[in-house]
């Protein structure tokens, strides 16, 4: 049964988090909105003990018995090869007559506008994700505590690195949202690993819930889907890519949409740009500030650079992969927040500042040529896809392996 108390971790410093959020203020046009009410500040915290209950509903019918056949089902439905239909047992049958009734905001035109978007960022957008995400995101203590109970903090950052652009990549191609897409079927698998993962670390006693909810729960979830849209426009916005007002919030139905299918409630989804900042910024204020597992994190993210598979200069490449993304991660957190996820403090924003005038005048180029406009599409997409290899080491049979 749900929890009707409110997680003491909701808003436990919040004063230290007004501290991180001072630098936000400057992307929010009306900051009186965006303190949260009274109603809004309890109605947040109580999201702590929501889970996903079509995903933790089928998860419980699939560890009831036969674990293993019930498994191999879902994923037989989930990539097609067999039918959903009336035959299927109760909670898969739910399920997946959910997630493929589209909800009725879904405009498809935004999807691949939006891809074309994301496909014009580049290399650069990988890194924005990785350094403004989910590094930034790792200041959240509570967030990494679920990475703590199930021994992730343990196993490499490079692999998690590159699982997560895996699906990334899945989800941002051409069309690939469509029922029978890689985004839409590597979103399904995702969903129901996290709600594995909920069951599995809920029932741990060293789990608190009075303190931290349910794990995964809508507010982390929130957060994490906010990171791949509000936190990468502002990211790619600061390395000077430019975005009219319907590229940016295209992107932002895109993330809107896989969100839905990931299992965010809807009221914690947002419509536009703006919404999304709000949201980001209440966020960060209910979530607790960085503890140990933020600077174990931090300092394994900071390293991951030093295991991808260069073929060129290897050695050199690594180091200097290494160097950019902690100039980036300056720009994004801050001394502070550089001090809080244990990276070198004397680290200055570099890259950034070498990069971004480049960057603006290619994309100014872009968006009055429409032919460069393609051109750099195309080019950017390369290159990301380029980067899912450099962190598996270019093995496509591992590639086609790997089930997210």
């Amino acid at each position: 049964m749900k929890s009707q108390t409110i997680p003491s971790r909701h808003g436990a410093n919040k004063q230290a988090a007004y501290t991180v959020l001072q630098p936000m203020t400057l992307f929010l046009r009306n900051i009186e909105v965006v303190e949260p009410s009274d109603v809004d500040w309890f109605t947040l915290g109580r999201k702590l003990n929501d889970g996903d209950p079509l995903a933790d509903d089928l998860v419980a019918w699939m560890l009831a018995e036969d674990a293993a056949n019930r498994r191999k089902l879902f994923y037989q439905v989930v990539d097609g090869v067999v039918p959903i239909d009336s035959q299927l047992p109760g909670p898969l049958l739910a399920f997946m007559q959910a997630v493929t009734t589209a909800p009725k905001w879904l405009d498809h035109k935004q999807l691949t506008l939006a891809t074309d978007v994301i496909a014009r960022t580049g290399k650069i957008g990988m890194r924005v994700l990785r350094d403004f995400g989910l590094m930034a995101g790792y200041q959240a203590g509570a967030i990494n505590h679920t990475l703590v109970i199930t021994g992730t903090l343990e196993k490499g950052a490079p692999r998690r690195i590159a699982e997560t652009t895996k699906w990334w990549i899945d989800c941002t191609g051409s069309d690939a949202l469509n029922i029978d897409g890689a985004g839409f079927r590597s979103t399904l698998k995702v969903r129901v690993i996290h709600a594995m993962v909920r069951r599995h670390v809920a029932d741990k006693s060293e789990w608190d819930a009075s303190y931290y909810g349910l794990p995964i729960n809508q507010v982390d979830m929130q957060a994490t889907y906010l990171g791949f849209s509000t936190v990468f426009l502002i990211g790619c916005r600061l390395l000077g890519c430019i975005f009219t007002k319907e590229e940016a919030e295209s992107v932002m139905h895109l993330w809107r949409y896989i969100g839905w299918l990931m299992g965010v409630d809807e009221a914690l989804l947002s419509h536009s740009e703006e919404s999304g900042r709000v949201a980001l910024y209440r966020n960060i204020l209910s979530q607790p500030t960085a503890d140990e597992s933020s600077r174990v994190l931090g300092r394994a993210l900071m390293d991951e650079p030093l295991e991808r598979h260069y073929r060129v200069f290897p050695w050199l490449r690594r180091r200097i992969e290494k160097q950019i993304h902690l100039s980036m991660t300056r720009l994004a957190v801050g001394p502070r927040g550089m001090k809080a996820l244990g990276l070198p403090s004397y680290i200055l924003p570099w890259y950034p500042l070498l990069y971004a005038p480049l960057n603006m005048t290619y994309c100014l180029l872009a968006l009055a040529i429409p032919a460069l406009k393609n051109v750099k599409g195309k080019i950017g997409r390369y290159r990301q896809l380029q980067q899912l290899k450099v962190g598996f080491g270019a093995q496509p049979a591992e590639l086609k392996r790997m089930e997210v």
